[in-house]
C-alpha cells in the first residue's frame, strides 16, 4: 500500500531518518518530490504531488529538524 502525498508527518518522519541534520527549508521542491517518490515506503501516485502537498511535507520536516536542534 504505502505512503500517500498527503500525509506529510509520516513522510517527514522517514525523510527525516534517510537525511540527518539537513535543514528541510533549504531543500528544493523539485528534490524533495523526487525523495519522496524513491522512498521504499512511498505507494502514492508519483503525478499527484502539488506545491501544497510538498510544503505540508517540508513544513512537516521543519518541525522535525527543529525538535532535533533544540534537544542537542
Amino acid at each position: 500500500m504505502g505512503l500517500k502525498w498527503d500525509q506529510a508527518a509520516e513522510l517527514a518522519d522517514v525523510l527525516i531518518e534517510n537525511h540527518p541534520g539537513l535543514n528541510p527549508l533549504q531543500v528544493r521542491f523539485t528534490d524533495l518530490r523526487q525523495w519522496v517518490i524513491d522512498l521504499d515506503e512511498f505507494g502514492d501516485d508519483p503525478d499527484s504531488s502539488s506545491e501544497s502537498k510538498l510544503e505540508a511535507i517540508q513544513m512537516a520536516w521543519n518541525e522535525l529538524y527543529l525538535e532535533e536542534i533544540e534537544s542537542e
